[in-house]
């Protein structure tokens, strides 16, 4: 079994949830290798109780799980529930994992436009910091579709009853974040952290943004071998607490 091993967090410390971000690439890591056991240690030495994963799922119908299931769990994962019949873990790649202190509210999936087949994951979540909303994401490589996919997220989240709000996922976005925190509506994206691409990381793609009521403790991306070579991408991770 892989070693579940924190990084910079007491586990036991009722105040913090560490959360991370990880586009997977499909478990293919930058020597070609699929290695869904490399990708079981990088999440495991990030010390997270909930993971947020994007490109999960391999991309030829009907779209088998990258990280499999039984996997996942023999580390002590649970898998929610948006994976669709054939075997797929998430739900156009995204997926998400909870360690067992975590409890699953509510899942849904929710449609987001653009050229390019796109969607978002939410959960609802009871957390060792109290009642969480998780949104997981992976938007288009056109800005113009990144914004109208961000504004189709916050329109879904409008018809719903409040709860503190964390987005995670691959925002894909290169340049100037102002047009998306603008569309975030009251999120606030927490400062970049270089992510991509792994050997080198020079953008910060993937990011995690919180809502009204939550603040971030400590925040990066973790570079740690393997995590230079298991993917394309270095998660991201942020302790997450109550604000006040």
């Amino acid at each position: 079994m892989v070693t579940h091993k924190p990084e910079n967090i007491e586990n036991s410390s009722p105040a913090l949830l560490r959360l991370a971000s990880y586009n997977l690439q499909k478990c293919v890591g930058l020597d070609m290798r699929r290695r869904p056991d490399r990708t079981l240690q990088v999440l495991a030495d990030l010390g997270a109780q909930v993971a947020v994963l994007q490109e999960a799922d391999k991309r030829r119908a009907p779209r088998p799980a990258a990280l499999p299931h039984a996997m996942a769990e023999h580390e002590g994962w649970r898998v929610l529930p948006f994976g669709q019949p054939g075997g797929s873990l998430g739900w156009h790649g995204n997926a998400m994992l909870v360690r067992p202190e975590v409890t699953a509210l509510e899942t849904a999936h929710i449609e987001l436009p653009g050229l390019e087949p796109r969607g978002a994951i939410r959960a609802d979540l009871l957390t060792p910091i109290g009642p969480l909303r998780v949104i997981g994401l992976h938007l288009g490589l056109i800005r113009r579709y990144r914004i109208l996919q961000l504004n189709a997220l916050a329109h879904a989240l409008q018809g719903l009853p409040p709860l503190p709000t964390v987005i995670a996922g691959d925002f894909n976005e290169w340049g100037r974040t102002a047009p998306l925190e603008a569309a975030l509506r009251g999120l606030r994206l927490l400062s970049a952290r270089a992510s991509f691409p792994a050997a080198r990381p020079v953008a910060a793609l993937d990011r995690i943004a919180l809502g009204p009521g939550l603040l971030a403790h400590a925040h990066d991306s973790h570079g740690a071998r393997p995590a230079h070579i298991a993917s394309d991408h270095l998660p991201v991770w942020a302790d997450i607490a109550q604000d006040g």
